[in-house]
């Protein structure tokens, strides 16, 4: 990824020298001449370094090199000064800019002073992103629901048995086998995970047994498998309701045995692999239905664990979020935006169908888009920002007229928060609660209720 560099300096000539110097390079510079200009410029990209010439004709540059600095963690900033405020420049040093240059500028100077600050800077990045994101196992939040399910990781964890993890898409179910595995005696040994819905059908057999060398065409070298390589570790099957009957079968038989043949070959491979599966479907619902098998569920369930979706753990979405913005503010080296107390209300109310991803992705996208450093409810999209009825318990609390009034009160916030659910489907809506689409229509049109797009 080619780095972007912005030159802030009122000197026409300073700029063009720099901006040919940089280019040269294949760097992707910006250049500009005041200090409104560089705030335009880093309100709506980031930057790996900024050159900024402390004398500009409308701001005092210590004053923007303090908010840069206030803004921009970790950002390298390159002062530029002339030979009247060399005092000056030292200052901003002291302050936190990188380094200083005197005008006029020495070409081999510049050059290394730019491949030192950015080396510094991908180094610390590096360092921050395995230190926070490489292998995350912290469950944040302490509601009930939550509270339950880290007092059950707790005492399956440091087991040897085998853990199905439940749960609809984007609850935290990978997050949870890796705080199984951390708590086990196999810590240090591998936590390999497999998809077994992102995987061909053709190929699945080969990613988790492996391949001796022309087993198939295309095979043309041997191919250690998923379980191969999960020895003494724990193999994550996430999605394992995806997998076909047949691929149930052979992974049936490893988990009897704790050994294989990799496709292509007959010499038996002898593991020792504790296996924690995952699903987003019924599993129970599937075996009725002829598409999982029976004695592979019994086998996987030995600790079954459900894990809450987000709306059923409202209390946790303000941790969360702080949690997320902070993590991206790390990520980018930028200050973490705040919420607004009715607008974080707005999010609490909020269904979240895609649960705690869904939640992740949206605040990183408020820290992208919301113009100011606090978030309000007028920033938010719709659906979320109409997500501000009372809970159906709540509802219980409020007086009516009459029985006819209670009900329409109950089924109108009822059908809103399944249409939340569904993501604003009508169709789907109509076959969760069991009507046809037209007389779902019709409802939605009496209760004057706004479908979320």
């Amino acid at each position: 990824m080619t780095e972007r560099i912005l030159i802030v300096d009122d000197s026409a000539g300073t700029r063009d020298a720099l901006t040919g110097i940089l280019e040269d390079e294949g760097y992707e510079v910006a250049a500009v001449g005041t200090a409104a200009e560089a705030r335009d410029q880093w309100r709506i990209r980031s930057y790996d370094l900024v050159f900024l010439d402390l004398m500009l004709p409308d701001a005092d540059g210590m004053e923007l090199l303090d908010e840069a600095l206030s803004d921009f963690v970790d950002l390298p900033i390159i002062v530029v000064s002339g030979h009247g405020n060399v005092d000056l420049a030292v200052k901003a040093t002291r302050l936190g800019a990188y380094d200083f240059l005197e005008k006029p500028l020495a070409l081999e100077r510049v050059m290394l002073t730019v491949h030192n600050a950015l080396d510094r800077r991908r180094m610390r990045r590096e360092i921050e992103q395995l230190s926070h994101h490489l292998y995350p196992t912290e469950l944040i939040g302490d509601s009930p629901a939550m509270r339950r399910l880290k007092s059950e990781l707790e005492r399956a964890g440091p087991s040897d048995s085998r853990i199905l993890l439940m749960g609809e898409n984007g609850t935290g179910k990978e997050l949870a086998a890796r705080r199984a595995h951390q708590l086990s005696a196999r810590t240090h040994a591998p936590f390999v995970d497999v998809n077994c819905a992102a995987i061909p059908e053709e190929l699945i057999e080969s990613e988790l047994f492996g391949h001796r060398k022309g087993a198939f065409t295309g095979a043309t070298s041997d191919r250690t498998g998923r379980f191969q390589q999960a020895d003494r570790g724990t193999l994550f099957l996430d999605e394992v309701g995806d997998m076909s009957l047949k691929t149930q079968a052979k992974v049936l038989r490893a988990l009897q045995e704790q050994r294989f043949e990799r496709v292509g070959g007959s010499d038996p491979i002898q593991v020792d692999v504790r296996v924690i599966a995952a699903t987003n479907k019924d599993l129970e619902e599937e075996i009725q239905e002829g598409r999982f098998r029976e004695d592979l569920y019994f086998r996987l369930a030995v600790i079954p664990i459900e894990i809450p979706p987000l709306r059923e753990r409202r209390e946790d979405v303000p941790r969360l979020v702080e949690h997320f913005a902070a993590a991206y503010a790390r990520e980018q080296g930028r200050r973490p935006k705040t919420f607004a107390e009715e607008a974080m209300a707005r999010l609490q109310s909020y269904a979240w169908p895609g649960n705690v991803r869904e939640l992740r992705n949206f605040v990183e996208r408020m820290m992208i888009m919301a113009p100011g450093h606090e978030i309000t409810v007028r920033d938010l999209p719709a659906p979320i920002r109409n997500a501000d009825g009372p809970p159906l318990d709540e509802l219980l609390d409020i007086e009516y007229a009459d029985l006819r009034a209670a009900r329409a009160a109950f089924e109108k916030r009822f059908i809103e928060r399944r249409l939340a659910e569904q993501g604003g489907n009508v169709s789907r809506t109509a076959e969760v609660l069991g009507l046809e689409r037209s007389h779902l229509y019709r409802k939605i049109k009496a209760y004057d209720i706004d479908i979320p797009r």
